[in-house]
């Protein structure tokens, strides 16, 4: 296995469908001469030319627009958007065109189409630039919404999303670009809307996604330092489809659950990941389940409330620690 980081799990992804299939292209705000604003598509361009690789003008409604019709007659364009925050410009067109055209038409028109960019906060970007986009599309029927937390799932998701006949909102960490991994030789496909355990353990379950699955993970190695509690680490990998019942069966083991988002509680991705536990496992708990969140603010700008705003480890253990009565 080769070690690679997230964004070069990427760029390969591009590339490697890229060559594979001719109607795959590449469009977006400065994804060509400047190679992408995290340089994920750098050196496609070069290689695949301005037919392929197309840089836009700042106007996300039109260039989504512009891929949604390539995409119904044909075509497979993946659209980056700099930031899912600026994506915001083009909800209409990937909410009420790209979701809704396949029912709408009767099946008459496929949308293969890829919607991909970072998300979430990073480092000091304040509350226009650091938010949480996953529920707002996770609720759309008609998408599907992948959200890689690995370099490996990174590779292997956007590889899949790129052949799907569906609409994909792939959503990437920002702060993951540069985190590195082993991912597979060769053809590395990783099936949309499957979870994926990514730490095995018999005390806990924390259910969680996307970069928060690193929180998940310190935390883990901690709490089982520190309190001897082996906790299972469940990554959801897409919000939808959504998973949980991988989910379920961890909580059937482990009898106890917290789940974890980085995005605000209401109305949450883990607001319908607890629901699912309860119904499903209910005689399983030894606890109710507990949610771990962003805090129901906008993102401050100051360091130090940023790091009060999103979820550390601590929070996490401080959560386990009450599920496992241990506060």
């Amino acid at each position: 296995m080769a070690v690679i980081t997230y964004r070069e799990a990427l760029n390969r992804a591009l590339r490697e469908e890229m060559e594979r299939d001719d109607s795959v292209f590449l469009l977006g705000e400065e994804v060509g001469e400047y190679d992408g604003a995290y340089k994920v598509s750098k050196g496609l361009l070069d290689e695949f030319g301005e037919w392929r690789v197309r840089d836009t003008p700042i106007a996300e409604n039109g260039f989504a627009g512009l891929g949604i019709g390539a995409a119904m007659v044909g075509l497979r364009p993946v659209v980056e958007f700099m930031t899912w925050n600026f994506a915001l410009l083009a909800y209409d067109a990937i909410v009420n065109s790209a979701a809704k055209m396949y029912a709408m038409s009767g099946g008459q028109y496929n949308v293969p189409i890829v919607f991909r960019g970072p998300g979430g906060s990073a480092l000091q970007l304040s509350a226009q630039h650091s938010q949480v986009p996953d529920p707002w599309y996770a609720n759309i029927p008609g998408l599907k919404v992948c959200t890689p937390a690995t370099p490996a799932d990174a590779l292997g998701l956007l590889k899949s999303a790129i052949r799907d006949n569906d609409p994909v909102v792939f959503i990437e960490g920002e702060l993951l670009y540069n985190m590195k991994g082993e991912v597979p030789d060769g053809e590395h496909l990783v099936p949309i809307g499957v979870a994926d355990v990514k730490r095995a353990g018999a005390d806990v379950t924390i259910v969680t996604h996307a970069k928060m699955v690193h929180v998940a993970l310190q935390a883990a190695d901690q709490l089982a330092k520190e309190h001897e509690i082996e906790a299972e680490v469940v990554d959801l990998r897409c919000v939808r489809p959504l998973d949980t019942k991988l989910a379920i069966e961890s909580v059937r083991k482990t009898n106890r659950a917290v789940v974890l988002e980085e995005g605000w509680p209401i109305a949450g991705i883990g607001a319908q990941v607890v629901d699912d536990i309860q119904r499903e496992a209910f005689d399983a708990l030894d606890a109710p389940v507990a949610r771990v969140s962003g805090l129901d603010v906008p993102m401050h700008y100051a360091r130090s409330l940023e790091k009060l705003i999103v979820p550390s480890p601590e929070t996490v253990i401080e959560a386990v620690k009450h599920v496992c009565y241990l506060d």
